[in-house]
């Protein structure tokens, strides 16, 4: 009897190129690794990240290695996938008059994230300065949002919540189930229409996962104003609520690595997908959680998921 083995990935500076689809014959099309996944709007999604005590990433999961509750009931898994799928991905870019010099280097960021994209994928790009615009649309030429940032000045307050917004509404129009937005930012929200509790309950509704990056200065810095202050904490909070992560650089020339790892997070993630247990359309927020049995020699698993969503309503 052989001994099943998961993976563990080592991140590396250099963005590694997606495995190819694998399907297992025998197995109904649910229960193949590489399984793509149809557009059901039945169908709960909940992409999860899963990692080692030494943060690198755990590959080579089967479906019964994951279990899913909804509200605390166990929920049944319809669909399991642990393959590269096509992504939707809106780059929402911060051209404050606080980026200044942060701006070299946040272009670059965005170049190194791009660099990871596939053909099936597509991109659009908001820029956030006094306001947010959508300033390219969904494509997959990638290279027009790299020639857009170029052209990009920095100046003006910080409207973060209206592009973070903005981005979701956008998102409304992706072809690909699996959705995420990428923030580049340098702190918190001060012009801004939106608040901080509109936008987290939009999250909640929107089947998106957020990540966030940036270069943020020490909360004990003088000189800070409260939204500032609070800036990567809102981050962290809209992240983790969408099963995605904030990242901090302690330095702007860090932000092409963390666009590396962010990228390479999105290509090595699980997704689980069900229809839930309770049918009532209540439009009530639903809270999932997702636990694993570790396989043999992986201890100290952390998992990250989308955290609930809001059922149907009538």
């Amino acid at each position: 009897m052989r001994l099943r083995r998961a993976r563990v990935v080592f991140v590396c500076a250099v963005i590694l190129a997606p495995a190819a689809e694998q399907t297992q014959p025998g197995l109904p099309p649910g229960d193949r690794p590489g399984a793509r996944f149809t557009l059901d709007t039945t169908l709960v999604l909940i992409p999860g990240t899963v990692t080692d005590s030494m943060n690198r990433f755990v590959l080579g999961l089967r479906k019964e290695d994951f279990h899913l509750y909804e509200d605390g009931s166990e929920q049944t898994i319809a669909n399991f996938s642990g393959e590269d799928a096509p992504l939707s991905v809106g780059i929402v870019f911060d051209t404050s008059g606080s980026m200044g010099d942060k701006l070299r280097t946040s272009r670059r960021a965005v170049n190194q994230f791009l660099r990871t994209m596939n053909a099936q994928d597509e991109a659009f790009l908001i820029e956030f300065g006094d306001q947010a615009s959508l300033t390219v649309g969904f494509t997959n030429q990638f290279d027009e949002i790299q020639h857009k940032l170029e052209s990009a000045e920095p100046g003006g307050l910080t409207a973060m919540l209206d592009g973070a917004q903005l981005a979701l509404h956008e998102m409304q129009k992706a072809k690909n189930p699996r959705k995420a937005v990428l923030i580049i930012s340098d702190g918190g929200d001060n012009n801004s229409r939106y608040s901080a509790h509109e936008i987290e309950s939009l999250v909640r509704q929107a089947d998106v996962q957020i990540y966030a990056m940036g270069v943020f200065q020490p909360s004990l810095s003088t000189g800070l104003s409260k939204e500032e202050v609070s800036g990567p904490r809102l981050l962290s909070q809209l992240a983790e609520q969408t099963g995605g992560r904030a990242f901090s650089a302690s330095d702007s020339n860090d932000l092409p690595s963390v666009a590396a790892r962010i990228a390479i997070e999105l290509r090595n993630q699980y997704v689980l997908a069900y229809h839930s247990k309770n049918q009532t359309k209540d439009g009530k927020y639903r809270k999932v959680e997702v636990k694993i049995t570790p396989p043999p020699g992986i201890s100290n698993i952390k998992v990250h998921w989308r955290l609930g969503y809001y059922a149907p309503s009538r």
